[in-house]
């Protein structure tokens, strides 16, 4: 599963999901892509879950990538613990997904079978998700201004 190997402060705060995903909005590596359309936090082992869903669909054929990495740490305390003292500890990692983001990409394979495995992937994530091909972004924001 995905985590970062080393962070600057280990306890963060919640934050907000405000607004449309401004950075990695644009299909880049392969042709094909799956777009956040809705915010949600998006747990390592959802990413994990779908990446497997993906290769095993394709058969090896073609290639995957993950754009989006759990760099969130979310804390949780011991449950039937009293109010008070601190924060409690990290329990797992998450990555912060605005709509608008690509979460996955492939190359190498024929439409149709990017568009199933995307669709593979897109159940095991806790948001709703849409295809799109590399043409249909840049056209989207504008390509290069």
């Amino acid at each position: 599963m995905l985590l970062p190997k080393r962070v600057k402060y280990r306890r963060v705060q919640r934050g907000r999901m405000k607004g449309k995903a401004t950075r990695g909005n644009t299909v880049t590596y392969g042709e094909y892509g799956l777009v956040a359309v809705e915010p949600a936090w998006i747990k390592s082992n959802q990413i994990e879950a779908a990446r497997i869903a993906m290769t095993r669909y394709i058969k090896r054929g073609g290639q995957v990538w993950i754009k989006i990495f759990p760099d969130k740490p979310v804390t949780q305390k011991p449950a039937e613990t009293r109010m008070g003292s601190g924060k409690g500890s990290p329990e797992y990692w998450v990555a912060v997904v605005k709509p608008g983001r690509v979460l996955f990409e492939i190359a190498g394979v024929t439409e149709e079978l990017a568009r199933e495995a995307l669709r593979l992937a897109a159940h095991k994530l806790p948001l709703k998700c849409k295809f799109v091909r590399k043409t249909d972004t840049e056209t989207e924001t504008g390509g290069d201004n």
